[in-house]
């Protein structure tokens, strides 16, 4: 690209393009705020250390056994004056089906896992222009759910001392908790409430309702975070109320991302939009910008 000529006074001048240099606070932050391309290696690592933080945070808050359990008997008394508290009912019912509670234990241990982390590459490779904000949303959802378990230790129903629970996981000998059987040990048995596999499962319910194109696709986005309420439930690792406190966490999440990014993520560009060198000093420009008013004499024809 060539020099740009631009009037001063009487006289024309070259311009040379120079970089603006965004130097007050508003410029900073809106720089901050644009999408960028995500850098693969980055995104790794950034996932990887900050599910290891959020796991060591969260086994790390003291499991406080007493104000757990007081906190789960008062929760299930909640339950039973609104008319919901029929989570026994649902445990014993799965139980009975011996293929079915199996399944659904293998559920409650990988898909939370899997189709989180599969969500997020599929938004990495079609949706770039979306994909720092949707998941600022579940990594504020992630980061309150800590705050949560710290304030308010709960039990889940399978570890309630006067319940009728069964903990499904001990029962069938399945691989299918980190917090029952012989892996116990390694988590925190106390961190109930908020209920991160409904919130992360709502999040990814949202995300490919939002923005897949094939139909039977979006349909499979919205019974995925039901199908994920009956597991928790029917395995006894939850209260329906935990999965109220996810949704709660998870609406925290988009909040936070509307006010950093002005719109929800799902209405940010799908793509990023290129970026077009000026010059051969390497600076470059995102939007059209004006070069003040043409000069009105009419300019002669280059041969």
């Amino acid at each position: 690209m060539g020099d740009v000529t631009v009037r001063t006074g009487e006289r024309l001048e070259n311009g040379v393009p120079h970089p603006v240099t965004e130097t007050t606070g508003k410029g900073l932050l809106r720089r901050l705020r644009a999408p960028r391309r995500p850098r693969l290696w980055f995104e790794i690592l950034l996932i990887a250390l900050s599910y290891w933080t959020y796991s060591l945070v969260r086994n790390a808050v003291p499991e406080q056994r007493t104000a757990a359990l007081r906190n789960a008997d008062w929760i299930w008394r909640v339950e039973q004056q609104l008319g919901i508290a029929v989570e026994e009912t649902v445990n014993h019912a799965v139980n009975s089906v011996t293929w079915l509670v199996v399944g659904m234990n293998y559920y409650y241990a990988t898909l939370h896992f899997v189709v989180t982390l599969g969500v997020l590459v599929w938004l990495y490779r079609s949706h770039p222009g979306r994909y720092a904000a949707t998941r600022l949303v579940l990594f504020a959802t992630t980061g309150v759910a800590l705050v949560g378990y710290y304030l308010y230790p709960l039990a889940p129903p399978r570890l309630m001392t006067g319940g009728h629970f069964i903990d499904t996981v001990m029962v069938h000998e399945t691989w299918g908790s980190m917090a029952s059987g012989d892996l116990k040990n390694m988590s925190n048995q106390y961190a109930a409430m908020p209920s991160m596999h409904i919130g992360w499962s709502v999040w990814c319910g949202l995300t490919i309702f939002a923005l897949a194109s094939v139909p039977w696709v979006r349909v499979l986005g919205l019974v995925y975070p039901a199908l994920t309420l009956v597991v928790i439930v029917a395995t006894a690792n939850h209260f329906w109320l935990d999965a109220v406190g996810g949704l709660a966490c998870l609406a925290f999440g988009y909040g936070l991302a509307y006010v950093w990014y002005g719109r929800m993520p799902y209405a940010l560009p799908s793509q990023l939009r290129a970026v077009v060198p000026l010059g051969r000093h390497g600076w470059a420009q995102r939007h059209p910008v004006s070069a003040g008013p043409r000069d009105p004499r009419p300019q002669p024809q280059q041969k």
